[in-house]
């Protein structure tokens, strides 16, 4: 009986893991492959640019079964535009993913933020696959993240939270994807705001980190520990005070100015990649299988919320 058992069981864990939805790495390199392709790099100098990779993501969103909408803005008398995506029930209290589109000056930006819209879009495509989700969640693709808008009020999350503010959208949480794709396994590949920080949280830069500020309420603590919980890789919950460098640096500190619990979802980005911000911030420095494990745990943590 116990011969026959076991067999049995291993075939039924294996027909749940195969059709449990899973991402696509394959997909996840289309999708960078676009955007670190562009005729120029997709910044604010360069409006076309923004503009042809906001319909890329527009169509992409809409290809997995989004409800899609821009939220246009002016800014120096040029148009910049979030792109915005919904799933699920139209009412209720919803749950905001967000990662921004542009880079920092003439760089290809595969790790940032390629990464996290990349995530993004393959999120959207898991997300459509389901036939019922438990509460309304909408994807968002942020124009003018990096400087010079960078900490202004002409930064696309700010006009998203200020929006969802003026409206009073009740809102469960917020998490950003910022870089998601550079993994270092040798020793002292990670670095801290705090020195001492490498003998809490290890010297190799392996993992991913949910980081949120004190204070930030029940939907972060929850949003950590189930990503932790459900993913396939190393995650290590950061929580510090909002003035520590790094904590805030990135779209969900728009969402902390208007009084939503928000988190931020990243492999460290400068304080393990050195080419953070630099021309050498390529497709092919990435872990397609890693960025895949961690979109895994976004969808297992999304779907196992209730």
């Amino acid at each position: 009986m116990r011969v026959l058992f076991l067999p049995l069981l291993l075939l039924t864990v294996g027909r749940a893991q195969a059709q449990a939805p899973a991402a696509d790495t394959a997909r996840l390199r289309q999708h960078l492959v676009y955007l670190t392709s562009t005729p120029q790099a997709r910044n604010h100098a360069h409006p076309a640019v923004l503009d042809s990779v906001a319909a890329y993501v527009r169509r992409s969103l809409h290809a997995a079964g989004g409800r899609t909408e821009e939220q246009p803005y002016q800014v120096n008398g040029r148009t910049y535009r979030n792109i915005i995506a919904s799933f699920g029930p139209e009412t209720g209290p919803r749950l905001i993913i967000g990662a921004h589109y542009d880079v920092c000056g003439e760089q290809p930006g595969a790790d940032d933020n390629g990464t996290g819209v990349a995530a993004l879009l393959e999120t959207a495509r898991l997300l459509g696959q389901q036939k019922t989700l438990p509460y309304r969640i909408d994807l968002v693709a942020y124009t003018l993240e990096e400087p010079p808008y960078f900490r202004t009020p002409q930064m696309g999350s700010y006009r998203h939270a200020q929006r969802l503010h003026q409206q009073q959208v009740a809102v469960r949480g917020m998490v950003a994807l910022e870089m998601l794709g550079y993994y270092d396994d040798r020793k002292n590949s990670q670095r801290y705001p705090f020195g001492p920080l490498k003998f809490i949280y290890g010297s190799r830069g392996n993992y991913i980190t949910v980081a949120q500020k004190f204070g930030n309420g029940r939907f972060g603590r929850q949003f950590a520990r189930r990503y932790k919980h459900a993913a396939g890789l190393p995650v290590k919950r950061f929580k510090a005070p909002a003035w520590l460098p790094g904590i805030d640096f990135s779209d969900h500190l728009n969402y902390w100015h208007f009084g939503y619990s928000a988190v931020l979802l990243t492999d460290t980005a400068f304080y393990r990649n050195a080419h953070y911000h630099e021309t050498t911030d390529t497709l092919s420095r990435l872990d397609m299988r890693r960025l895949g494990l961690a979109v895994d745990a976004l969808l297992a943590t999304v779907l196992g919320s209730r």
